[in-house]
């Protein structure tokens, strides 16, 4: 019998090979120093264990990705399986395989309208950077080459390659110590309720948005914009649910000025919010693309697709013998992705993960709701398994804490102490917990954040903060 991998791991060892050699995504290099990592090595369900010993909830689902949740036996072994049937294959030009022909053909079925073309790639980053390729090919080939800009929004994320940086605007990204694509990407407000000008209705302020949005073609010129690409809802910027209307207003204006509208469905494919795509079925939008990861394979292996419409494939693939769409990746459609990405669709639809997801979701927003009577907790909100805890110093003023209390990371790091993980950004602590999860594990959540957030306010009152 196997041992845990708890038990067949040394955790210091572990702990002081990674502070010496790995350099982590968004690594705060003070901290990491004296802190170093917390070393998972086992995950089952919706739990994950450390090196030494310690089980926690996963609120976090990796990281909005496990979906399908921890040790499912049948996705490794169909990983297993095709990489002994056929390891890998190109895609290049004119070669495929089984597992990338038939997960596009899925994706085709599931998706809305006529999103029957996929690009694969290996990650939302990558998916990001061939859905603005693939806007500018389009556009050219349509005979519009000046089509170039692409409009996006405040406080998104769009992954973090060169230009998915670019793209995306979340609140410290943008470092000064990298460079970005100039003249490129223009930003538009954040569509975030909470934060919205004083005294202005939710309507108002959905007016508002979509005026700056027709104010900035008038700008630049319809004729100079490629795409307009947008988060359904804002994920790491804040998990921030759209304005009423606010989206198909935005859509319409894309579709009456010929830009196409990309929805990065990075996180909310896959059943986050109750449905294997979102743009549609919960916001009431058809994108021209929509780009998927991150729960395509549950995070159990890289994978990421581009979905894009019949027109916009009749467009580049016109005839013309000098024609090549020059973009791709050596591992777009890698056999074994695809595999995965194909059985963990099965398992979504076989479990009804997504009626899961819909049913334990509404109590989960329910029982968040009851957080609003702390004294910081400005605001519980988000859909279903996306969910964030915004904290201020001010309830009245919505007046943030300052920066320098950490108060997203005070509060995760009391939660994780009671065996509970959830993902602490600046301000907010965000909760993107696998589908499987159960109404006694909303309960548990819930119950130790409310400790964590009383525990919290009582060091500020102490400390003279609040």
């Amino acid at each position: 019998m196997l041992k845990h991998a708890s038990n067949r791991f040394d955790a210091q060892d572990l702990w002081q090979k990674d502070h010496d050699h790995v350099l982590h995504p968004y690594t705060h290099f003070d901290s990491f120093k004296r802190e170093g990592s917390l070393v998972l090595v086992e995950g089952d369900g919706c739990f994950v264990t450390d090196a030494s010993g310690k089980r926690y909830f996963d609120g976090i689902g990796g990281m909005w990705c496990v979906n399908a949740g921890y040790g499912r036996k049948e996705l490794a072994e169909v990983m297993a399986e095709q990489a002994l049937q056929l390891c890998y294959t190109t895609t290049f030009v004119d070669v495929t395989n089984g597992p990338a022909a038939q997960l596009a053909a899925k994706l085709a079925s599931l998706a809305p309208g006529s999103l029957n073309h996929v690009a694969y790639a290996t990650s939302g980053s990558c998916a990001v950077d061939t859905a603005i390729r693939l806007a500018h090919f389009y556009q050219s080939r349509l005979g519009q080459p000046s089509r170039r800009y692409v409009i996006s929004r405040q406080n998104s994320y769009h992954g973090s390659t060169f230009l998915g940086m670019t793209v995306g605007r979340r609140d410290g990204d943008q470092s000064e110590h990298f460079k970005y694509v100039p003249d490129l990407v223009h930003h538009l407000s954040a569509p975030y309720p909470y934060r919205r000008p004083e005294g202005m209705s939710l309507g108002a302020f959905s007016d508002f948005l979509v005026q700056e949005f027709a104010d900035k073609i008038a700008e630049l010129g319809p004729e100079n914009i490629a795409c307009f690409i947008a988060e359904p809802a804002q994920a790491s910027g804040g998990v921030t649910m759209p304005p009423p209307n606010y989206l198909p207003r935005m859509r319409e204006l894309c579709t009456r000025h010929g830009i196409l509208f990309i929805a990065d469905e990075i996180v909310t494919a896959f059943g986050r919010l109750g449905h294997m795509f979102a743009s549609k079925d919960v916001f009431g939008i058809q994108p021209d693309m929509i780009l998927c990861a991150k729960g395509l394979t549950s995070g159990y292996i890289p994978l990421s697709a581009v979905l894009y419409t019949d027109q916009i494939h009749d467009v580049i693939s016109a005839p013309d013998p000098d024609v090549w769409f020059t973009h791709g990746y050596t591992y777009s459609g890698h056999p074994v992705a695809c595999a995965v990405g194909l059985r963990n669709i099965e398992i979504i639809e076989r479990e009804d993960l997504c009626g899961n997801a819909a049913r334990v979701g509404d109590y989960l927003e329910k029982r968040l709701a009851t957080l609003s009577d702390l004294p910081i907790v400005g605001d519980v909100r988000g859909h279903r398994l996306m969910m964030c805890v915004e904290y201020v110093r001010d309830k009245k003023t919505r007046e943030k804490l300052p920066d320098s209390v950490n108060i997203s990371r005070r509060i995760s790091a009391d939660c994780e102490a009671q065996g509970l993980l959830v993902r602490p950004i600046g301000h907010l602590d965000v909760l993107s917990p696998p589908l499987t999860m159960t109404v006694k594990d909303v309960d548990f959540i819930v119950d130790a954040l409310r400790h964590s957030i009383e525990k919290a306010t009582s060091e500020l009152k102490a400390e003279g903060i609040i």
